[in-house]
């Protein structure tokens, strides 16, 4: 798997938060919108909004770590794990919104995120 899938992933990321953060946007000026603005509701479709900007910064630094240090060949763990946070985070933000159970899942794209982030300092390192 080439790094260059991370790259797409970051800009989809940046792209689907622009446009889901356009639609939130029309109804931020409604206090009571989602139950307000401290709601449940609320804070995780925010949650979500940012998560696809933030995850999509992650990718792009590792694609830039990548193309820096020449380490391609033995990136493949933490590009994939990349990849789950960046599908999984804004996901289960979104889907814990509504189906408050789901917020049981986060675990899943914040340790794929911190074992990306862990494994591909391990391969600068070692390399």
């Amino acid at each position: 798997m080439s790094a260059e899938i991370n790259l797409y992933a970051a800009w989809i990321g940046m792209l689907l938060g622009g446009i889901l953060g356009a639609v939130q946007g029309v109804f931020f000026h409604n206090e009571e919108w989602m139950g307000g603005y401290g709601s449940w509701k609320r804070r995780m479709t925010r949650l979500g909004h940012i998560s696809f900007f933030g995850i999509a910064f992650i990718n792009i630094a590792f694609v830039a770590t990548v193309n820096t240090t020449g380490i391609e060949g033995q990136a493949r763990l933490p590009s994939v794990l990349f990849i789950i946070g960046a599908i999984g985070m804004p996901l289960i933000c979104y889907l814990s919104a509504f189906i408050k159970n789901f917020r049981h899942l986060f675990f899943i794209p914040a340790l794929s995120v911190i074992a990306g982030i862990a494994s591909l300092l391990w391969i600068v390192y070692y390399s």
